[in-house]
């Protein structure tokens, strides 16, 4: 997995090492905390950067995290050929996973355009992968800018993208209490999608125990129950979308001179 997060880091077992390799294990992790450190602070620098290109060409990024196989793909897929139906404006992807381009080939399908990211053995995308996957993109204003990153719970949610909002989609089929389990993804996202409703009944998931959940991990989160296969709930989707773009798309207010 990836080495710039954290989430390789080794255990020290003091009982079992002798002192002297302990003290090696330690300044080997103090240098490696203070690249992992360093490697952060440059994602914020970009990810900030990036926040002000979304901004200043009227683009909504949307950064969409979940575990692998919560539906995010999907969502997609029918979200875009819904906007597309009704005339709104263009969805640009950025796709985020360790190999194929599977799934930039099915959005693109769906009438979006598409570039797909693979990140090897990393587990997240970064801020300067967004830089030039949005370059290549070239998005027109006012647009949808949906950001797909690779299927992890944890690591996605450490690294500022410079995206507008932070959506964590979660599916009936994956337990009640993932809020619990991976608290700062949640702590960390504006909007909750708990999708997969039409597979509720043959689930042991309580929907009102996971909404207390996420609730109790960010009382600031939205949430929003839909079966993206199914249509259950879209609708909802679609409107909290649309009053996202038209936000970034409408002219800020200026202040007046005295």
């Amino acid at each position: 997995m990836c080495g710039t997060c954290g989430c390789t880091k080794p255990l020290l077992r003091a009982a079992a090492v002798p002192v002297a390799r302990i003290a090696l294990n330690v300044d080997f992790e103090e240098r490696r905390e203070r690249l992992e450190h360093a490697v952060i602070d440059k994602n914020e620098r970009l990810a900030a950067q990036n926040r002000d290109a979304f901004r200043a060409g009227s683009l909504l990024a949307i950064n969409f995290m979940s575990s692998p196989g919560s539906g995010k793909t999907t969502l997609l897929e029918r979200t875009i050929e819904r906007l597309v139906r009704a005339g709104a404006p263009q969805v640009f992807v950025i796709q985020g996973d360790q190999a194929t381009d599977n799934d930039a080939t099915r959005v693109r399908r769906a009438g979006a355009k598409a570039v797909q990211i693979n990140t090897g053995q990393g587990c997240h995308l970064d801020a300067s992968m967004i830089e030039r996957a949005t370059q290549e993109l070239a998005p027109t204003p006012g647009s949808l800018l949906a950001i797909e990153n690779v299927g992890n719970l944890v690591c996605p949610a450490m690294f500022d993208l410079g995206e507008s909002y932070r959506v964590a989609v979660i599916s009936v089929t994956e337990g009640d209490d993932k809020p619990l389990k991976y608290p700062h993804m949640f702590r960390s996202s504006d909007l909750v999608l708990i999708n997969k409703l039409d597979l509720l009944e043959h689930c042991e998931f309580d929907l009102e125990t996971c909404c207390a959940n996420i609730a109790a991990m960010n009382p600031r989160a939205e949430i929003l129950v839909l079966s993206a296969r199914r249509g259950d709930g879209m609708q909802a989707w679609i409107d909290w979308l649309n009053g996202k773009i038209a936000r970034v798309t409408s002219p800020q207010p200026t202040e007046s001179t005295p």
